[in-house]
């Protein structure tokens, strides 16, 4: 059990790193200084780590995963629309 809440605080808190990226971009409707690449390789690797924590039953991967999968998809999604506004 406590491992479990160990996991919990870890996703936790890894997962909400990425708040503040989706905010700024959010907030100054632009994404220029964003590489394409770190999002990308970021959300496939977590959909490695979301299946990985679905085979396991592992409440702490398949949580943290699957919000930092949204969170970094709607930063993918901002840096298109805006770098394609941009042009």
């Amino acid at each position: 059990m406590k491992a479990t809440w160990l996991g919990l605080a870890a996703g936790f808190l890894t997962s909400i790193a990425v708040i503040p990226q989706v905010v700024s971009t959010w907030r100054i409707k632009h994404a220029r200084d964003i590489s394409i690449w770190q999002p990308l390789i970021l959300i496939a690797g977590m959909l490695l780590w979301f299946c990985y924590g679905l085979l396991l039953g592992d409440l702490p991967l398949i949580a943290a995963n699957s919000f930092s999968i949204a969170c970094y998809l709607l930063l993918l999604v901002m840096k298109i629309v805006y770098d394609r506004r941009a042009q």
